[in-house]
Formats: C-alpha cells, sequence, structure tokens
C-alpha cells in the first residue's frame, strides 16, 4: 500500500503535474510579453504565471496530500509553524473559500450548506467550506481529509462552531486556540494564556503526526515566517510610490502564499521575486493605473466575486486602489516573531491581528494608511457575512469624513457570496463616490 502510495506521489505530482505546471508558466509569461493593449490597467505582473505555478502546485499536492503527509486544517490566523516544523500538508478553508468565490462557484458551495439546514446569515466562507465538505465538489479538484483541525479564535468566534461542524464530520481531532480580545496592548497575562495553549496543542499535533517536534526546525520554519511577512509588508509599501505598481486588487491575489504557505522556502523565494519586481516598476514609473489621478484605501475582505469589475470600474476612472487594511493585517506583525523564542513570540504575534482588537485601533490604522499611502478616499467594504470586520464602521467612516478630511463611502455587499450583491446599487454609489473625488 506505502508503494503504491508512493508511485501515485510520484507520477501525479512530481512528474505529469509538475511538467504540466511548469508548460503553463512558461505559456504564461510568454502570453504576458506580449504588447499590452488595456485601454486603463497597466502591464500585468510578470510574477503573476509564478505565482499560479505555486498556487496550483500547492492544491495538486492536497489531492494526493493523504497519501504522504499528515494533514491540518486550520484558521487563516493559527499558530502554523508548529504543523510546518512537525511537516503536516495544511489547509486553509477560508482560503479555499476565496478559491469558490474568485471561480464564481462560492453561492453553489453555499447553497450545499442550506439545504443541509445551515443558515444563510453564516459567513459565507464557512457555508462554501461545509458545503464543499458535505457535497466533496471544490474547484481545486479535490481537498485532502484532515486528519487533524487547528482552531484561533483571533479572527472571529464563528470559526469554533465552523470548525467543530468539520471535526464532527470528519471523526477527527480539533485543537482550540482561544485568543483573548485586546483593545490596547495584550497584557502578559493575556499572552502567557495563549503560550502555554501552543504548548498544549504541541503533545496533539505530535501524536497525530507520529513523531516528536524538532525545536532546531521550528526556529528555521519561524525564521522563514518572519522574512516572508516582512517581505510582504515591503510589497505593500510599494504601494505608496506614484504610481502605484500595485494595486490592492493585485494584493488580494498575491497575498495567498502568505496565508496558505506561511514557514515555507517557495513563499520567501516568490515575495523576493515580486518584491524585486515591483521595484524596477517604481525606478521605470511603470503604473498600475494608467493616467493614475486618485488614490483610494479598501476596508475589510475583498468581494471575490466581482474583483475585476471593480477594479476596471476604477481605473476608468483613473482610480488606484492603493491599498487595504485586509492585505495589510498579514504583514504588519513581522517585528513580533522571534525565531529563537517561537512558541512564546508565536502567542504574541497571534494574539495581535487587526480583528482580534478595538475599532478604535482599525480606525487608527487606517488614518495612518492614508497619510502613508496619500489616499484621496476610503472605501468601506460593509460585509455582510462578516461581521467582526465590518462593525464599527458607520463610525469609522463618519470619523474619517469629520476628522481626517477624507471623503469615505461604505459599500454594501459580500465577500463570497453573489447573491447579496446588487451590481447595479454598487455602481450608483460608487459613481457619486468617484465625482466626489473629482470634484
Amino acid at each position: 500500500m506505502k508503494l503504491a502510495s508512493s508511485l501515485r506521489w510520484h507520477l501525479n505530482v512530481t512528474v505529469l503535474g509538475s511538467a504540466w505546471l511548469k508548460w503553463d508558466r512558461l505559456r504564461l509569461a510568454r502570453k504576458l510579453r506580449r504588447p499590452w493593449r488595456h485601454p486603463h490597467l497597466g502591464p500585468p505582473l510578470l510574477t503573476s504565471p509564478r505565482l499560479k505555478e505555486l498556487i496550483s502546485r500547492h492544491y495538486l499536492r492536497g489531492r494526493f496530500a493523504n497519501d504522504r503527509y499528515p494533514v491540518a486544517w486550520v484558521t487563516s490566523g493559527a499558530p502554523v509553524e508548529v504543523l510546518v516544523a512537525l511537516g503536516y500538508f495544511v489547509i486553509y478553508p477560508e482560503n479555499h473559500g476565496a478559491v469558490c468565490g474568485i471561480r464564481e462557484v462560492g453561492d453553489t458551495m453555499a447553497a450545499h450548506a442550506e439545504a443541509a439546514g445551515y443558515s444563510p446569515d453564516l459567513c459565507s466562507y464557512a457555508r462554501a467550506d461545509i458545503g464543499a465538505a458535505l457535497s466533496g465538489e471544490t474547484p481545486v479538484g479535490r481537498l485532502p481529509r484532515p486528519d487533524l483541525l487547528l482552531c484561533c479564535t483571533n479572527i472571529c468566534q464563528t470559526v469554533l462552531y465552523w470548525y467543530r461542524v468539520l471535526a464532527e464530520h470528519f471523526g477527527c481531532p480539533l485543537v482550540v486556540i482561544d485568543t483573548p480580545f485586546v483593545y490596547d496592548q495584550a497584557s502578559e497575562h493575556a499572552v502567557t494564556y495563549v503560550e502555554r495553549q501552543i504548548e498544549d496543542s504541541v503533545a496533539v499535533c505530535e501524536r497525530v503526526a507520529g513523531r516528536a517536534l524538532d525545536s532546531r526546525r521550528l526556529q528555521r520554519v519561524t525564521s522563514r515566517s518572519k522574512e516572508a511577512v516582512a517581505l510582504w509588508g515591503s510589497v505593500l509599501q510599494c504601494g505608496m510610490a506614484r504610481p502605484t505598481p500595485i494595486t490592492a486588487f493585485d494584493a488580494f491575489i498575491h497575498m495567498a502564499p502568505i496565508v496558505e504557505m506561511r514557514g515555507e522556502e517557495l513563499t520567501v523565494a516568490y515575495y523576493r521575486a515580486l518584491l524585486a519586481e515591483l521595484r524596477r516598476r517604481v525606478d521605470r514609473g511603470i503604473g498600475a493605473v494608467k493616467g493614475e489621478r486618485h488614490r483610494v484605501l479598501w476596508d475589510n475582505l475583498p468581494i471575490w466575486h466581482r474583483l475585476r469589475w471593480l477594479g476596471e470600474l476604477l481605473a476608468e476612472h483613473q482610480v488606484a486602489m492603493v491599498a487595504s487594511t485586509y492585505t495589510n493585517a498579514w504583514g504588519e506583525l513581522a517585528e513580533l516573531i522571534d525565531p529563537a523564542r517561537p512558541i512564546a513570540s508565536a502567542a504574541r504575534c497571534y494574539i495581535h491581528p487587526i480583528l482580534n482588537r478595538g475599532t478604535g485601533h482599525k480606525l487608527a490604522t487606517m488614518r495612518r494608511m492614508v497619510g502613508e499611502y496619500g489616499v484621496d478616499g476610503v472605501i468601506l467594504h460593509s460585509d455582510r457575512s462578516c461581521k467582526p470586520y465590518s462593525i464599527g464602521q458607520v463610525d469609522q467612516r463618519s470619523r474619517l469624513a469629520g476628522e481626517a478630511g477624507v471623503p469615505a463611502l461604505l459599500l454594501e455587499a459580500d465577500h463570497n457570496d453573489p447573491r447579496s450583491f446588487s451590481e447595479q446599487q454598487a455602481t450608483t454609489r460608487l459613481q457619486a463616490f468617484l465625482e466626489m473625488l473629482a470634484a
């Protein structure tokens, strides 16, 4: 059986899969080098084919991962470095939900969950993921069955109930890392509380993996995470240039490795290449939006099923969306990661994400980004099914407009469910907002 599994992995992943993905990357790279004729958008990033290969290889390996690795499904804000150091293949259901949204099947996946009795008011990521688990359908071919679930509550409380559903469905162990909410700065007691939970989780992760955690390997993985997070922060800072060489729409796509492949050398190598390309574009004055006139900041998750539509609508008006609080959240905590103290620093780092802090912190973050990125306006996505990210936005919009003098639009939609989005209504509100910027 082990020989058959090894042969299946070698044939499908190492030989056929790798060859096809390399051919596809080269084909796309040749295509991108042709003359670019889009009327409003600048030339695409030449590292994009490499990103597609990286993500496709990840999901290809996932199809056959149960033959070769212990598999863990984790929340996006979980301390994943322990799992990577133990040799787990890691799947992020939220990232898979985003893929469903981009492929415009998020509502189809959600409908399977709703047919089983789950409320349409639940997070559309959760509904898409539960629907995929119940139906076996997915746009990535096949997801590996989890041997372990790791849930960290630093992004929302929905994940706790979501992962309990998954644990019951798959009949596998569930590890929960509970993170106290941070209103200002985390107390030492709170950090110690999280640190002890991570330490306790190691024993469960070791038992399921069938191996002991190597402290030196954990330090190496943590070092790669820190470097990747720092590189991602530098990538986003390129958006401060005028014209910006990268928009938040680009960043929404290029953030995939920092979410689902932290701790891997391929992720570090990819962001080095992306950063080098962006710096060349800054030096040459190549903008992501032709004739950039206005710059806006985005708050909340993207509208995955309308990324292209919204990007082209803004670009048509020479508006560049130069930054996002969502993508920024994955690059702002690099300084808290300490490879010499991987578990202690993980506790401090993973307790401080933007969604585990007060609304005043998010407002302060937006004010800072408005200044750093030279922003003329802010679009706050009032996300129907992500309440933790959307709470406080009415006050934040008023304060940005009243105290900072920055026009701010509240745009109602859902990050993954097109049934909760009206393109006509959104267009009307966006046009009024764009007229305000141009006045």
